[in-house]
């Protein structure tokens, strides 16, 4: 009896043992690689990023509109136009923008009211919509203005007329008012200037301020400098002083001007002060349309700078003579019922004559179409 339970007990001390793995207690010899099921781990969370945190790409174009000015900005979707470029560019701005694939602007800015800068805008009001207007405090007895302030109220825009410091959004990218409003001076000094924001980047927008404003600016305290300055007023002498460059000390400078243009744009002065400060200089007359991607951290461009500094006229420029649009063409012009561009003759093509729309080419330019390369030769 003593035996059968003495057996009994060896048995059962045999299944405890195997059961506790007594395998895995054995010793680890001196210089043995552990392995990996015998090694300790501690799970390394990695680091949670906000998304607000991940630099964002923002582009903005230098559209080539020859003597005038047209600027798109672009962040995570959202468009910003600033001035449209003049009468025969409206209906290249509409195509570029439609290229890039805009269909709403968050922002139509009009730096002022002068031919060169609006008529563009009227066009893309009528083929885009807008969620905001922003234009500077003062009226111009002029048709084309009357027909960009009539565009905003008949499509129930919102419009203001932005002060100094105001600050807005687009996108991951913020834009401020830098200048004010004169107390006295011509339309040019009226120029709303913004300074565009993303990350680290950013870039001034003139318009064409006057030496004047860019004082005005000075004076205000605010911070000016910048890594992408475009030149004011097509870079006439009455603008980009001496100052005014010292304060901003971009990398790079923007001229928007008309090759072989009548006013002698770009002055021999400003570039002499670009050339005298290595400013990297691109110029749509001599480059066309160029684009510049912000990262957050840095620029890219589409292409290098030109840095051609030679200059047309040096000292004040004469005040510019651009045909008034109460003056301009009366050519009368048709547009199909649905179509993209106007036409010379009522039947060109499968139109219906019946149902074409008369109207004068300027009406047609600043609607956003395009001639007809048949008809219209």
């Amino acid at each position: 009896m003593k035996i059968k339970k003495l057996l009994l007990s060896l048995l059962l001390l045999c299944l405890f043992a195997s059961a506790c793995g007594v395998k895995d207690s054995e010793p680890i010899a001196a210089g043995e690689v552990i392995p990996e099921t015998k090694k300790a781990t501690t799970a390394k969370v990695a680091p949670q990023i906000k998304k607000e945190d991940v630099p964002q790409d923002m582009r903005i174009h230098f559209l080539d509109v020859g003597q005038g000015l047209s600027v798109l900005v672009e962040s995570q979707g959202r468009y910003l136009i600033y001035d449209g470029g003049g009468q025969g560019s409206s209906s290249y701005v509409v195509a570029y923008l439609r290229e890039q694939g805009v269909e709403k602007l968050d922002y139509v800015i009009a730096s002022h009211y002068d031919a060169d800068h609006l008529a563009g805008l009227v066009g893309c009001l009528n083929v885009f919509s807008a969620e905001r207007v922003l234009a500077p405090d003062y009226e111009h007895d002029t048709k084309l203005y009357s027909s960009f302030m009539k565009g905003v109220t008949e499509r129930g825009i919102p419009f203001s007329s932005p002060v100094q410091g105001e600050t807005f959004t687009l996108g991951a990218a913020t834009f401020t008012v830098l200048s004010a409003k004169p107390e006295n001076g011509d339309s040019n000094d009226y120029s709303l200037v913004i300074k565009i924001m993303n990350g680290q980047n950013s870039c001034i927008l003139t318009g064409d301020a006057s030496a004047a404003s860019e004082a005005e600016m000075i004076r205000s305290g605010r911070e000016l400098s910048c890594d992408i300055l475009s030149i004011g007023h097509h870079g006439s002498a009455s603008s980009t002083s001496w100052d005014f460059l010292e304060k901003t000390v971009p990398e790079a400078a923007v001229i928007s001007v008309g090759r072989d243009n009548s006013y002698g744009h770009p002055d021999r002065d400003v570039l002499e002060k670009l050339e005298s400060m290595e400013i990297d200089l691109y110029r749509s007359d001599l480059q066309g349309t160029v684009i510049a991607t912000s990262n957050g951290s840095e620029f890219t461009w589409s292409e290098a700078p030109c840095n051609d500094y030679q200059g047309g006229d040096s000292g004040t420029q004469p005040a510019e003579t651009s045909v008034s649009p109460e003056v301009s063409s009366s050519l009368q012009v048709w547009k199909s019922a649905s179509g993209k561009k106007y036409h010379s003759i009522p039947n060109c093509g499968t139109m219906n004559p019946d149902q074409a729309v008369q109207m004068s080419e300027e009406e047609a330019q600043n609607s956003g179409l395009g001639a007809c390369s048949k008809c219209c030769r």
